[in-house]
């Protein structure tokens, strides 16, 4: 039997993937995605999807607004993907080719079409092989990445609670999961974007209060060092007079 890799085995390949420090602002999102991410590998019922892919990609792209330097976003999620044996280009290609299959569809024809079997393209493959799975592993990262899906193809049910509920509890017994565990976790996601953009905004208008501050002591320095200098060529023009008259 092949020994189960640990959490701290994961921590381990991952640090030797990026070796850079990482912000410490974002430290703790990107350990417990690390975390999240490598319970589900060795879990024996979780098989990897591409929707469970988008809500990896979905959610570093969200909670790393802002990280710097920007250069070192690639290496962390590849290290991220590394670290759990992924690819991070597979990650990215298959998100993308879901957004892509979700754009120009209605509503209606994609809730239509999930109790269909068959249908061409990743988005309907990777559905009917949810719906038909009966150990299909629910995950945090998997509602992540539907929820992207369900706001693309109505980026109106935002602003529309009682219609986005409904839509959640349509797909869910579709897909035949509880509908219940996938709306608390698109609460808890929804409610830690708004954290995390509340903390943004206080730490960027301290960062501009801070310039501002040093602007204004630099302007102020700025006329002593311009009296100073007149004051010294004041005294040399003076001493040359005086020379002159001597």
């Amino acid at each position: 039997m092949d020994n189960i890799r640990t959490v701290s085995d994961t921590k381990r390949k991952f640090y030797g993937y990026h070796t850079r420090p990482i912000n410490s602002i974002y430290r703790r999102f990107v350990e417990e995605l690390l975390v999240e991410m490598h319970l589900l590998s060795v879990n024996v019922d979780f098989k990897y999807d591409p929707i469970y892919a988008l809500g990896v990609v979905t959610s570093f792209e969200r909670f790393m607004q802002g990280y710097r330097p920007e250069s070192d976003k690639a290496s962390i999620f590849n290290a991220l993907c590394q670290a759990v044996d992924g690819n991070s280009e597979q990650y990215h290609q298959e998100a993308e080719a879901l957004i892509n299959e979700a754009k120009g569809l209605s509503m209606t024809e994609f809730k239509d079409k999930l109790g269909q079997e068959g249908g061409d393209g990743i988005l309907w493959g990777t559905c009917n092989a949810i719906a038909q799975n009966p150990k299909f592993k629910y995950s945090r990262l998997f509602g992540v990445g539907l929820y992207t899906l369900l706001m693309e193809i109505d980026p109106e049910l935002v602003k529309e609670e009682e219609k986005r509920n409904q839509t959640i509890k349509e797909v869910s017994e579709a897909l035949q999961f509880s509908s219940d565990k996938l709306q608390k976790d698109l609460d808890l996601y929804r409610s830690n974007l708004d954290k995390m953009q509340q903390l943004l905004t206080v730490i960027e208008d301290t960062l501009e209060a801070d310039r501002k501050k040093r602007m204004s002591q630099k302007l102020e320095k700025t006329p002593e060092v311009v009296d100073e200098k007149g004051d010294k060529e004041n005294k040399e023009n003076e001493e040359q007079q005086q020379s002159s008259n001597g």
